[in-house]
């Protein structure tokens, strides 16, 4: 994948830089990673083709960036974004990694809290973005729970029926759904969240404070990033017992965690077929 052109390419994006190594890493199911090695430091550097994911990085370079700007939580640095033929590079400050101790874990908590304090009155963002490798859309509304179902949910529901992962019954059983979330979701402001934020998607650094990465920025409900945490095995207990020192949860978190849930799992289900159908139908059965 790293062609001679992609070298030149890099080369050009890194300006005075002297490229000394190129090292693949395991990266996820869309990108192509790499730590490029200099003569003075070393970049993050992810691949992917153009065509197949039009405009990821650029997204992803404006979410990074947007995070940043708030100066709450550690975002690595966008070093530049370019295009050469099909191929998108995104190249970013390399992060040397730590221990994850209960004094990691007691920060991100309050970090976290910290970034879904910033708020909006409207939900979505002012562009679209991804979410994994499905194109996400965040035309603003003005509450939660039409955003969550227009834009979120309905989108997901239709590609999986086109594709034959759901059947009309289900989607009807969103619908019933749908008629409660105004009593699931007291009006809350809009908080700005990561989007994606499961147990792949931070990052702990040499001085034990978290580090986010690969997000899919909007501003939603503080929930969809609280949800996503408990997914894939879920974080530390004292992650969670700061962030609720620091922004207490609704009594009813639990409930929409697991509501707010679906979008990631409905994702998940387009992308990767019917091994999270059970899991889906067994949240909308309760409803």
């Amino acid at each position: 994948m790293m062609t001679a052109a992609l070298q030149s390419f890099l080369k050009q994006l890194l300006k005075e830089e002297t490229i000394v190594q190129y090292t693949a890493l395991g990266g996820g199911s869309i990108n192509y990673t790499y730590r490029i090695t200099t003569s003075k430091e070393n970049f993050f550097c992810k691949i992917n083709k153009y065509s197949s994911f039009p405009g990821m990085f650029e997204a992803e370079r404006a979410g990074l960036e947007l995070l940043a700007s708030k100066q709450v939580i550690r975002i690595p640095r966008v070093i530049a974004a370019g295009r050469i033929n099909d191929n998108q590079v995104l190249l970013l400050e390399w992060i040397e990694q730590g221990l994850r101790t209960d004094a990691f874990w007691t920060s991100f908590g309050e970090q976290l809290a910290a970034l879904h304090h910033i708020q909006q009155k409207q939900f979505g963002l002012n562009t679209d973005n991804y979410m994994g490798a499905l194109p996400q859309n965040n035309q603003p509304a003005e509450n939660w729970v039409d955003f969550f179902i227009q834009k979120r949910l309905q989108p997901q529901l239709k590609l999986a029926v086109d594709h034959h992962l759901l059947e009309p019954t289900h989607v009807s059983r969103f619908e019933k759904l749908y008629q409660q979330l105004p009593a699931v979701f007291p009006v809350e402001p809009a908080s700005l969240l990561h989007g994606d934020l499961w147990s792949g998607n931070f990052l702990c650094d040499v001085q034990e404070k978290p580090v986010l990465i690969d997000p899919a920025v909007y501003y939603g409900h503080r929930s969809v990033d609280m949800a996503m945490t408990t997914l894939f095995g879920g974080f530390d207990g004292l992650f969670y017992d700061s962030y609720q020192y620091h922004f207490p949860l609704p009594a009813n978190y639990r409930e929409q965690w697991e509501i707010c849930n679906l979008y990631p799992l409905l994702v998940h289900l387009n992308l990767f077929g019917k091994s999270y159908l059970a899991d889906i139908l067994d949240t909308i059965r309760r409803y």
